[in-house]
């Protein structure tokens, strides 16, 4: 079948000079979630009916199988799908999508097109407690014979409660012919697309109905509280994934998935946690309260402490983090890593066992196992224009406060004393210290305010 998302408006009551169907929901725009559920239908063609914004639509969505039409002027949602028209094969059915209405899904999608096959066409309705702004579905014996816009409707038709979601799937060839026919005399002036229904019952094209199951498919976001609605309900959709899946969630409305969340059973995630780009947490694992993990795996029964930033980065089983740690990017910790309170780690593999508990930086670092890395250490990465590597190999103590001047390299079974300043390689087994030799003065007195 053919694809036609509609995605022109301006959306002036966003406030806001980004296009409509731009604004994120659940961290990615809203076209791009219709784009994706229009991809899982696997089209003939694809196409995507741009206007406001110029070229800023097609090129952060450009894609291979993306096809983009242009209306300038938007003079309607008939219109919107003239321009289209090119790229739409004749001998298969035409689907039509709306770019910001993100939730549709693709059983809904599917049962509407199984509606309508190859000769019918088929709108996508729901009947709504309050259909105010809808277009209504006019029925006569049970059958659909038009749809009429709030401003054209009469007292009679707008008491009706079943309303036009505006996605329909049509014949492609009698859609064509149907939009050449199609006028502007109504209140808004505009060529609306649901007259083709009108067009379809004269001329005897059977027009069948098909209902989403929850209403909240068919809610497109017009406003910047309509977009808020629609992330809550989206967020407390996958919420219920989560929960069903085993998962523990202490509060399943204190949670934000921007991406791809999948956890193993008997995962716990406290709340306020927010969970960016493709993220695993394998079984056993625990995530405290107010943590952002972007792009990371989270092993087998580690535990996340409260108010982490963990971002493409790699957490071994059993591993504990934080609280109040960073996970920068390249981090990757093998099994039961200890990483405490305010310690950074950057772009470095930390083996098995080793530990960095307290006000620690950690960058550009091969580490290896049963490493003890003392309070207020930290890797001197950069010279203020390159990157250089710090090698610790495994069983190495080394004491508070030491600075770690790279590259440089700690022989395994080292010690380095408190303190120590290290600019040339520690040897193996041996004790490291650099540091002024501590004094006594003698007579020495600690200075006194003077008196004005």
């Amino acid at each position: 079948m053919n694809i036609v998302i509609l995605a022109a408006g301006m959306g002036k009551r966003m406030q806001s000079s980004l296009p409509k169907v731009l604004h994120p929901l659940a961290g990615k725009p809203l076209l791009s979630h219709v784009v994706d559920t229009a991809r899982s239908l696997k089209p003939t063609s694809l196409c995507v009916v741009y206007g406001h914004g110029g070229e800023v639509v097609p090129q952060q969505l450009a894609a291979d199988d993306l096809a983009f039409a242009k209306q300038e002027p938007q003079l309607g949602t008939g219109h919107a799908v003239m321009q289209a028209a090119a790229h739409l094969k004749d001998g298969v059915p035409t689907l039509v999508l709306y770019g910001d209405v993100p939730l549709t899904s693709a059983a809904s999608l599917q049962r509407l097109i199984d509606s309508a096959g190859n000769d019918k066409l088929a709108i996508l309705t729901v009947e709504l407690d309050d259909p105010t702004g809808y277009g209504r579905i006019v029925r006569n014996g049970g059958e659909i014979v038009k749809i009429v816009e709030q401003k054209d409707a009469s007292e009679a038709e707008r008491a009706i409660r079943e309303v036009n979601s505006g996605i329909l799937v049509a014949p492609t060839a009698h859609l064509k012919r149907w939009l050449t026919t199609l006028s502007n005399d109504n209140a808004q002036g505009e060529y609306y697309l649901t007259d083709i229904v009108a067009r379809a019952v004269a001329e005897g094209v059977p027009v069948k109905s098909a209902q989403p199951a929850a209403v909240w498919e068919t809610l497109g976001v017009n406003s910047k509280v309509q977009l808020a609605e629609l992330e809550r309900i989206h967020q407390r959709n996958v919420a219920n994934a989560l929960l069903e899946r085993g998962v523990t969630l202490a509060d399943p409305a204190r949670i934000d998935v921007r991406g791809s969340l999948t956890c193993g059973r008997d995962v716990t995630i406290d709340v306020n946690c927010v969970f960016e780009g493709t993220v695993e947490v394998e079984e056993g694992a625990s995530i405290g309260a107010n943590c952002v993990i972007r792009n990371a795996k989270i092993g087998r029964g580690a535990q996340i402490k409260p108010f982490c930033h963990i971002e493409e980065a790699s957490v071994g089983a059993a591993s504990q983090i934080g609280p109040y740690a960073r996970l920068r990017p390249g981090t990757e910790l093998g099994d039961d890593v200890h990483i405490g309170n305010f310690v950074e780690v950057k772009n470095s593999q930390i083996a098995a066992h080793s530990k960095a508990n307290h006000l620690a930086y950690v960058g550009d670092a091969t580490v290896g196992a049963r490493v003890n890395i003392g309070a207020g250490t930290i890797t001197c990465n950069y010279d203020g224009a390159n990157k250089f590597r710090t090698v610790i190999e495994d069983d190495v103590f080394i004491g508070s406060d030491s600075q770690l001047v790279a590259p440089v390299r700690v022989g395994k079974g080292a010690t380095l004393g408190a303190g120590t300043t290290l600019t040339k390689d520690a040897p193996e087994g041996k004790l490291t210290v650099s540091r002024a030799k501590q004094m006594a003065i003698e007579g020495w007195q600690r200075p006194v305010k003077q008196k004005k």
